[in-house]
């Protein structure tokens, strides 16, 4: 198996090590710093699924797709920020050498809409998305830690296309590190990580606290009851689908055990304003508020968490 990993941070080096266990030939693309720490250093993994140290030489890793050469892949792993997931297709649009006819993408990503962004420049039958609920954090450029896990990776397809094709995918995956399976209704579970994202990633950012330090306090957990209540409106009147029939049902579900299994984790958000980074509150909270104004639903909680994210991206900048 010859698999791509298109950005090389916390999700794709976890993932790609995984694979890189299973005896797949792995390339990975990266910034010019991890290329570097990772062609000299190697790759660890640490964490609750286990301690892997994988040796220069045991993968490939370039900077760019222009030094990727002589070289076709089964499946691109696209595992960079959702903000860049346009950026990321007409990237990959560019280097048709590198696809078969069998080629498939699956795209790691948080948010909504980056299926959308890649079918734009792909056949639909390429693109195929993952659900990801595993908490990872990078010490060094060529080190990750798997913090927590609520869930098994799902891959499946937003438009029908055949999903048979990615059960070896899963199965490396799975037998060398996180639990994967391929599923059928991956709508349901990206929805479902959204509201998990939008009531999570915001305000663990805006607070500076863990999942449990929102979950156990009864006025962010106020907060985050109506977030959610907002989140699910909108994506019921836009024709989505999760796996419970209404916003109460989720939060049962949310407090009893996706956020004890995740309590530990400081959100994505928290992590890249803490780094003087760009946010992905575009694709999460943003989402919802394209969708809310499309179908004419109030929203205040997610609009005003919104602006408070985009007010300290801009003080950092």
């Amino acid at each position: 198996m010859k698999v791509l990993i298109y950005g090389a941070g916390s999700v794709g080096l976890g993932v790609g090590s995984c694979l890189i266990k299973s005896g797949a030939h792995v390339c990975l693309i990266a910034r010019s710093g991890t290329v570097e720490a990772l062609r000299r250093g190697g790759l660890l993994r640490t964490g609750i699924f286990g301690r892997f140290f994988h040796e220069p030489g045991s993968f490939s890793v370039f900077q760019s797709l222009g030094e990727v050469q002589n070289q076709t892949f089964d499946f691109i792993l696209v595992c960079t920020k959702s903000f860049d997931s346009a950026v990321s297709a007409e990237d990959l649009s560019g280097y048709p050498e590198i696809f078969t006819d069998d080629t498939k993408i699956v795209l790691c990503q948080n948010g909504w809409g980056n299926a959308e962004k890649f079918a734009a420049f792909f056949p639909k039958q390429r693109v195929y998305s993952a659900r990801v609920i595993t908490g990872f954090e990078r010490h060094k450029p060529n080190e990750v830690e798997i913090t927590v896990h609520a869930d098994a990776i799902h891959i499946g397809s937003l438009f029908g296309c055949d999903i048979s094709c990615m059960k070896p995918l899963a199965a490396a995956i799975a037998e060398e590190g996180i639990p994967c399976a391929v599923v059928s209704d991956i709508e349901k579970d990206l929805w479902a990580k959204m509201l998990y994202n939008c009531a999570l990633n915001p305000l663990g950012a805006i607070l500076e606290v863990s999942y449990s330090g929102l979950a156990e306090n009864p006025h962010s957990r106020e907060l985050m009851n109506h977030i959610v209540a907002e989140a699910f409106a909108v994506m019921s009147a836009a024709g989505f689908k999760t796996h419970w029939p209404s916003a109460q049902d989720f939060l049962k579900v949310f407090y009893e055990k996706i956020v004890p299994d995740t309590a530990r984790h400081k959100s994505s958000t928290l992590q890249d304003i803490a780094a003087g980074k760009k946010t992905e509150i575009d694709a999460l909270t943003g989402e919802v508020l394209i969708l809310a104004t499309k179908y004419k639903i109030e929203v205040p909680y997610n609009r005003t968490i919104y602006e408070i994210i985009k007010f300290i991206e801009n003080k950092a900048k």
